[in-house]
């Protein structure tokens, strides 16, 4: 992956999320620069995958703003959405498609091109070369992960805003994925993960949910 260049920031203001009547969360503010991560820690419920879909603009959230080097995202989106990759608690993948397949047309979407080489030398990464060409459906659900984790490998996003990025890794797959973090934050990425696991690589700040 290419450095990133430029130093960016990412701030929420005040969000808050209603389910009906009820606050989901509330007053929830944060802030992370180049080089920082955020945990987003808390019970089932309280608010975590919902909190990084407002992030992403996936969601929109009753009340506060998210702001992108300077800028509220709400209000010209197109630079910001370039610059963040979203994965959400499930892996994203197609299961007529071999892992190739899925890499390749997930990071097309997004407007990016690996070489073949690339790919397989990130489905190596994470134990896949000999999967390679298997449909996605012959895998088991902790392969089908690691199709996400050779997808991060391969990105070139600023932010990652992750929901559950460990769920049916078994500890090699975590520490691979703990990796790949790290990996990411000292180029000078940003991102937020919203995990029920402590990492081994700590986190800049965390933040609870529900608390």
């Amino acid at each position: 992956m290419s450095a990133i260049a430029y130093a960016h920031r990412i701030e929420g203001r005040d969000l808050a999320c209603w389910r009906g009547p009820a606050p989901l969360f509330r007053h929830v503010s944060f802030e992370a620069s180049a080089g920082e991560w955020i945990s987003i820690r808390g019970a089932n419920g309280t608010g975590k995958t919902t909190l990084l879909r407002c992030v992403a603009g996936l969601t929109r959230a009753d009340e506060g703003s998210v702001i992108w080097d300077g800028q509220p995202t709400a209000a010209d989106s197109q630079p910001y959405r370039g610059d963040l990759l979203y994965a959400g608690h499930l892996p994203g993948i197609k299961d007529d498609l071999s892992a190739e397949e899925n890499i390749e047309g997930a990071l097309r979407l997004r407007g990016r091109a690996p070489s073949a080489q690339a790919v397989r030398a990130a489905l190596a990464e994470v134990g896949l070369e000999k999967r390679r060409h298997l449909p996605a459906r012959r895998l088991s659900a902790g392969q089908r992960r690691r199709i996400a984790l050779a997808r991060l490998a391969l990105d070139t996003a600023t932010l990652w805003l992750l929901d559950e990025p460990l769920t049916a890794l078994d500890d090699d797959g975590q520490a691979l994925f703990t990796r790949l973090l790290r990996n990411h934050v000292d180029r000078g990425g940003i991102a937020l993960v919203a995990t029920h696991q402590a990492l081994a690589y700590p986190a800049t700040r965390e933040m609870r949910l529900g608390a």
